[in-house]
């Protein structure tokens, strides 16, 4: 059995496939994700991204940025601290937050690979466009949501999917870096997994807080 690279459950059954690759479902948390045979290398993948041609001067995908960042800095204290995870070779929305007065760091695994971003805590961590790439998105989200502050948000922004027969039509799927599709249930899972509050302002965003009242054991 194949397991989930979300919630590491074994039962996962087939969901689809097309020409290039095969697509398993988890039954527990309803991940689609692509089997790691099939996925790209390391260094085809990078040269997929470094085709992107995105940048903070780009009208058109500010605006497509704006999804995310209009309803997160709506929920922002003045001066929260970020981090755009995931920030790819162009990054723009440290820079939007970074012009509506909030201090960014940026971390990339090829762009900016530096690990020193992620040895603190934030007021918010964003990933745009980015969930969906991940080859280990259990562990990666488990890590991002340790690096919250109390009160502090963990925007995503990622298309989901919505049903069998959307899927075989959906153009997200013929990225051949796409490899881990969130549904509203999977995030509904994830939330409830990471302890953390869910909030839908769109149809591909997702805002999850952490609670601002710090739990303690006691004897």
């Amino acid at each position: 059995m194949m397991v989930c690279p979300l919630c590491t459950s074994r039962q996962t059954l087939p969901y689809h496939r097309d020409a290039r690759r095969d697509y398993r479902q988890c039954q527990r948390c309803e991940l689609v994700f692509v089997p790691p045979a099939q996925r790209l290398s390391r260094e085809a993948e990078k040269a997929v991204y470094d085709r992107h041609d995105n940048a903070p001067g780009d009208v058109g995908y500010r605006r497509f940025l704006s999804r995310l960042f209009d309803p997160l800095h709506q929920r922002l204290a003045p001066g929260a601290c970020g981090l755009d995870f995931g920030a790819g070779p162009g990054p723009t929305l440290s820079v939007m937050f970074e012009q509506a007065g909030h201090p960014m760091a940026i971390y990339d695994p090829f762009y900016a690979p530096a690990k020193l971003p992620l040895e603190h805590c934030y007021d918010f961590i964003t990933a745009s466009e980015v969930m969906e790439h991940l080859f280990e998105p259990g562990q990666e989200l488990e890590r991002l949501a340790g690096m919250l502050n109390p009160g502090g948000w963990l925007g995503l922004m990622t298309k989901r999917v919505t049903s069998k027969e959307a899927f075989a039509r959906w153009h997200y799927v013929r990225d051949p870096t796409h490899v881990s599709f969130f549904s509203e249930a999977t995030l509904v899972w994830l939330a409830q997994h990471l302890q953390l509050s869910l909030t839908l302002p769109a149809n591909d965003v997702a805002l999850l807080q952490k609670s601002a009242t710090l739990v303690t054991e006691t004897d």
